[in-house]
């Protein structure tokens, strides 16, 4: 696998469990859930625009 296979599927793993995590123990953080889903909407979001900016074909030539 190259490295931007890896680097998605980190990623895709990353948020994976993050959701579980946070809906898990969703009780137990009370009134973060909000704030820390926001969060990691935020990062993923912020990740896959990066990744998909280094396979911009445009950017070859």
């Amino acid at each position: 696998m190259n490295r931007p296979n890896l680097q998605i599927l980190f990623t895709v793993t990353l948020a994976l469990v993050g959701a579980f995590v946070l809906f898990h123990y969703k009780t137990e953080l009370g009134i973060l859930v909000l704030p820390l889903f926001i969060a990691l909407v935020l990062f993923i979001t912020l990740r896959f625009y990066r990744l998909m900016e280094k396979d911009d074909p445009r950017d070859q030539s």
